[in-house]
């Protein structure tokens, strides 16, 4: 009787030591990413983990002691680092409550579509063709995503993210202080500000030229509009030819006066704030000042004076 108490006393042990090895000794014995897809189980992932050699025994065996050992919490999709010697009762922790590594593609204010497309198709951690968002659509900012995940998502909350905000915005815009009538229309004009301008303390002056050039029924005059029809908003890389500025393409505020057909580039919810409240002011003209800001003016003669002195910066530079 005592013998067959001590056989079963040393098989208790023998089965604790089983669980401590198997349960909280270390894996894989170098740095190892998992990957969960979404609504992954522990069931579904085991056959990867002992494949990379995460975990001790079998997946039978690991999936038994996550049960009676381990959180009953549930796995997070993300992308993990698991340290070298990770243990399994580690392991399960981390898949349930670490923090996934975190992939951003940043979308810079201004950035045209293409170049949108092109950011995408370029990314290798993403998956499949690479959409082309409409313009205006995606709100320029930092976006996370999971390795392996379709460029299709990744474009789709881009443009939610646009959606979202133009529906905050409008809402709080200073009605009459610009003659916009839609979200659709302040993306428009908010689009040519964000071109004209990369500073931010200039936006609101920005927009408030051009609305008030859009009240009295001005032309825009905007470079911008002219150069997107050619280069669909990538840099021209020249300067604008006469025929590009006669060209009538729908998008030329040299020929027409009113909004372009269409917005040029993403703009930033700065740009779109500002021309929803632009600066109250009575500027109609602006030009370079030689520091990366702009110089404004109310009259043409103010205007043609500024110009000369923009020129006089950009002769003693030489580049005329």
């Amino acid at each position: 009787m005592r013998r067959l108490l001590g056989l079963l006393v040393l098989a208790a042990i023998a089965g604790l030591a089983a669980v401590t090895f198997l349960w909280w000794s270390g894996g894989a014995d170098k740095a190892t990413t998992v990957t969960v897809r979404e609504g992954a189980t522990l069931t579904s992932l085991c056959p990867s983990l002992e494949k990379q050699g995460l975990i001790r025994g079998n997946c039978a065996t690991y999936r038994f002691f996550a049960k009676v050992l381990g959180d009953s919490d549930g796995i997070q999709a993300g992308e993990f680092e698991v340290p070298a010697g990770t243990s399994g009762a580690r392991l399960l922790d981390i898949l349930q409550h670490g923090q996934p590594v975190q992939r951003l593609i940043t979308i810079p204010e201004g950035m045209p579509s293409i170049l949108v497309q092109e950011k995408l198709a370029a990314n290798p951690n993403l998956t499949g063709p690479a959409p082309l968002p409409a313009e205006g659509a995606v709100l320029p900012d930092s976006y996370g995503f999971q390795k392996g995940e379709s460029r299709a998502a990744v474009a789709g909350r881009m443009q939610a993210a646009m959606t979202k905000a133009l529906a905050e915005l409008w809402p709080k815009r200073k009605v009459g202080s610009c003659p916009v009538a839609t979200p659709e229309q302040a993306v428009i004009l908010a689009s040519i500000v964000e071109k004209e301008t990369g500073k931010p303390a200039e936006r609101r002056a920005v927009a408030g030229v051009y609305c008030n050039r859009l009240k009295i029924g001005m032309k825009l005059d905007a470079d911008p509009t002219v150069i997107y029809p050619v280069t669909k908003g990538k840099p021209l890389g020249r300067r604008i030819l006469k025929s590009e500025l006669d060209a009538d393409t729908g998008y030329n505020t040299y020929r027409m006066a009113g909004l372009p057909a269409g917005p040029i580039a993403n703009p930033g919810r700065a740009s779109i704030a500002a021309v929803l409240d632009p600066e109250p002011n009575r500027y109609l003209y602006f030009v370079a000042d030689g520091t990366g800001g702009h110089v404004f003016a109310e009259t043409l003669a103010e205007h043609n004076a500024n110009v000369k002195k923009w020129f006089a910066i950009r002769k003693a530079r030489g580049e005329m």
